[in-house]
């Protein structure tokens, strides 16, 4: 009886070695990508926390031989890929996976393989619902296993993950105007005589007509110099604006700092001779990809003077 009792509680301290193990690995691998995590959150709105939660489960808390052998911590495949690869079974036997140069370089093309059109919906998200993400990414066919959302969430939450995406929004810093400028049909504001703005000074936050706060750029203006002005993240403006992380703005361009709308309150817009989709976009305040459905142009395609495009669901 002793002896089995002996077995038992030797049994029960391995068990316990076990699980401070697993949790001791987990933590190192937390404390060890938090930073970078959140790093690519500021610059691509991606949340941290996601990204945490799939390298953890992709690269076994960074023990996995795809990790060790690759340093491939996200269990990204060879698609599409110029370098060189490493071949394991999978979901296929001896298939191709991305070998990288170190495990920061994993991360980054994480964020990069994330940006690719059947992700881009999940952009719409707030870097804060971290569910929805993973609901995403499952719905997307990043994984095949039908729990991959749950297993996310799971690990972001038993591990408090969330934390690590308060950072990935910042709030405008700037004065706004006690009185909103008007607009001209040019899209740019027209201040009354006696207003004067000194953009040298300051940044003077406006609405426009489509309720979207905005910025004028000052000529020379960065993505990364103007976010940091407003105490705000690089993707922020970038993907308000549909740009770049590397554009150089023109002095007096619209600089949205809150995402463009579903529609414009005027029905349609007679195009200048060269206009595009992307400037009218930007000029109404109107995304994109809805311009794009509505009209079923491309965002770049050079249009005819007096061409009707649509800045809201056609009617039928």
């Amino acid at each position: 009886m002793l002896k089995n009792l002996s077995i038992l509680g030797l049994l029960f301290f391995h068990l316990l070695a076990a699980a401070g193990g697993e949790k001791s690995d987990r933590q190192r691998y937390i404390n060890q990508w938090k930073n970078v995590a959140q790093e690519q959150m500021r610059l691509h709105g991606i949340p941290a926390s996601i990204t945490l939660a799939q390298g953890i489960l992709e690269s076994g808390d960074g023990k996995s031989d795809l990790s060790l052998r690759a340093n491939n911590h996200f269990g990204i495949k060879c698609h599409e890929w110029n370098g060189p690869g490493v071949y394991q079974d999978d979901d296929s036997r001896n298939e191709c996976f991305r070998k990288y140069r170190s495990a920061q370089e994993s991360y980054e093309d994480h964020s990069a393989f994330l940006l690719r059109s059947r992700y881009l919906f999940l952009y719409e998200l707030e870097v804060t619902d971290y569910k929805s993400w993973a609901e995403g990414l499952k719905k997307a066919g990043y994984a095949t296993d039908p729990r991959y959302a749950d297993r996310l969430i799971k690990i972001i939450e038993e591990n408090g993950l969330s934390e690590y995406d308060n950072a990935g929004t910042g709030n405008a810093i700037a004065l706004k105007q006690a009185s909103e400028p008007r607009f001209d049909t040019r899209g740019r504001s027209n201040t009354s005589d006696n207003m004067v703005i000194d953009l040298s000074q300051s940044r003077i936050v406006s609405e426009h007509p489509n309720g979207i706060d905005f910025i004028l750029a000052r000529d020379g203006d960065s993505v990364d110099g103007i976010a940091k002005s407003l105490d705000m993240a690089p993707w922020q403006i970038t993907r308000y604006n549909d740009l770049s992380s590397t554009y150089t703005f023109k002095g007096g361009e619209m600089v949205y700092l809150q995402p463009k709308k579903n529609k414009a309150k005027a029905e349609y817009h007679l195009s200048l001779e060269g206009e595009t989709l992307r400037l009218i976009s930007q000029r109404y305040g109107v995304k994109i990809k809805k311009l794009e459905a509505y009209n079923e142009l491309d965002a770049d395609k050079s249009l005819k003077k007096g061409q009707k495009i649509h800045l809201q669901p056609v009617k039928s």
